[in-house]
């Protein structure tokens, strides 16, 4: 685990900082698609993501879904933090995007480093300040994009995210992750398509120039 924990968190953390978490860290690994987090659950650990990729969701009073933001190796959730130090359950939802490894480490321990390691400090404090721009991103993207134009920055980010031009997502995931319906997407996939911007097949997606 300390060979990972170098590779992901190694220019950020002190040694003896890494030599902790390896310590008292817990490893888990999930599949993609897998739940990792769900909302109303109590959060016992924080964690650090080594590997993969995890999208986090909000969930309004009619069960829809809303894609807040993803994580990649060497993120934390900012929301998942908070829960932790306040002891309030969840309000995400938590799934893998990709096969996941992290690591997950106790509430008495996240406090303790605060105050003994001036990397964890800034390590908390930049993620926090790096969610909430991708929270704002978001907002901004439903209040001043139109859907067009969210759809293509959904799809680039997924490529990104995956590292493959295919995008396995079927029309109505995609419609739950951006709130939307399954017609809708259909609809501009297909203008996108006609576009040469993308091609579509049975099973993905291919990006061609978006």
């Amino acid at each position: 685990m300390e060979n990972d924990l170098r590779e992901s968190f190694g220019t950020s953390f002190e040694t003896h900082l890494i030599d902790e978490i390896g310590q008292v860290g817990m490893m888990h690994s999930f599949g993609s698609g897998e739940k990792i987090m769900e909302i109303g659950q109590y959060i016992k650990g924080m964690p650090l993501l080594v590997s993969g990729a995890i999208k986090i969701l909000r969930e309004d009073d009619n069960g829809d879904e809303l894609l807040l933001y993803y994580l990649e190796p060497g993120d934390t959730c900012s929301m998942t933090m908070a829960c932790c130090f306040g002891d309030t359950k969840s309000e995400i939802r938590a799934i893998a995007e990709t096969d996941v490894e992290l690591i997950m480490i106790p509430i008495r321990k996240m406090e303790e480093w605060i105050s003994k390691y001036r990397s964890w400090r800034n390590f908390v404090f930049e993620s926090y300040h790096n969610r909430l721009n991708e929270l704002l991103a978001t907002v901004d993207g439903i209040a001043f994009k139109n859907l067009d134009q969210r759809l293509v920055d959904y799809l680039k980010k997924k490529a990104d995210i995956t590292k493959n031009q295919n995008v396995k997502n079927t029309h109505q995931e995609i419609a739950y992750d951006l709130h939307t319906s399954r017609v809708v997407v259909s609809r501009l996939l297909k203008k996108l398509e006609g576009l040469g911007k993308i091609e579509l097949h049975r099973n993905h997606i291919t990006i061609i120039d978006l």
